[in-house]
């Protein structure tokens, strides 16, 4: 199985579907690595997954700190 990197996350829905784009940001260049279009009711049970496994981490290796969010222009230009 290939895996992809992504530093950056952007999300855009329609009524129908749910748009994930993970992007790879290095300086001032960035390159769309992954795009994964869900359902409205797929998305709902991944969220419902992300959650559980995010606790299931903090109880076994303490609370995340959450990093500083990059500012909207970080990698891409008009």
């Amino acid at each position: 199985m290939k895996g992809v990197y992504s530093n950056v996350m952007q999300i855009s829905h329609t009524q129908e579907e749910f748009i994930l784009d993970f992007f790879n940001i290095i300086g001032e260049n960035g390159v769309l690595s992954a795009r994964v279009i869900l359902s409205p009711s797929h998305l709902k049970r991944m969220i419902r997954a992300l959650e559980e496994n995010l606790k299931k981490y903090e109880d076994r290796f303490g609370p995340i700190i959450p990093a500083q969010s990059p500012t909207p222009e970080v990698g891409f230009k008009p």
